[in-house]
């Protein structure tokens, strides 16, 4: 049974060729998830709270794209996104000191430790089930991804600057490994994808160091 056979008449159309890249066709679910991921990282740069309901979308459309194309653990990680992408919505709203005024902090060590032994667990169980009872073909990168990633939007729904950090690790690894799996046009999504995420950790550093206000004028 084909991911067309289980999404059914519905959104099935969604995985028909919208364009070809020379001989590689483009999916209307990979050409609206490349136009929402866009607007959605940028939003996410201005710190504008409708980047949450712009990724939701940005999450189906890509769950569907990596389903067609055996990347089985980052289709199941766009189902865990959408929840992670309520609560983010929920925290930007209600997290601060008032309404969208949750400000941009630094990760803490016992936070870092929190995320990189939840990161590296989560990693070896996926490249474990994805060996064991799919037919991926890129098993540990699959994982290694889906676990950045979940990292990164945890980080991103706190407000925490090094988020930017992990999304950037995520997205170096994510360009060749859509390229191989004839993601054309995701593989490019990435690339700008990487641009905005740098502008984002400026942006946010700055808006940080605005936060702290100037520095102490010695005696």
């Amino acid at each position: 049974m084909t991911p067309h056979d289980l999404l059914g008449p519905l959104l099935g159309p969604l995985l028909q060729p919208a364009f070809h890249l020379g001989t590689v066709p483009t999916s209307w679910a990979e050409l609206l998830g490349f136009a929402t991921g866009a607007v959605n990282v940028w939003l996410v740069v201005r710190q504008n709270i409708l980047n949450w309901p712009i990724g939701i979308a940005n999450v189906i459309l890509l769950g569907l794209v990596f389903l067609d194309g055996g990347l089985y653990a980052d289709a199941g990680l766009q189902v865990v996104y959408i929840a992670l992408q309520c609560y983010g919505w929920w925290v930007w709203l209600y997290g601060g000191e008032g309404r969208d005024a949750l400000p941009v902090t630094r990760t803490t060590r016992n936070a870092w430790i929190a995320l990189l032994t939840a990161g590296a667990a989560t990693t070896g169980v996926l490249t474990w089930a994805l060996t064991a009872w799919t037919d991926s073909t890129v098993p540990f990168w699959d994982a290694l991804t889906t676990a950045l990633s979940l990292m990164a939007v945890y980080g991103q729904s706190r407000k925490l600057l090094e988020s930017w950090w992990i999304w950037i690790a995520a997205d170096l690894v994510y360009i060749p490994l859509y390229w191989y799996k004839d993601l054309k046009l995701t593989s490019v999504l990435y690339v700008i994808f990487l641009t905005l995420c740098v502008l984002g950790l400026n942006a946010w550093r700055q808006d940080h160091r605005s936060q702290a206000g100037p520095a102490p004028v010695p005696a």
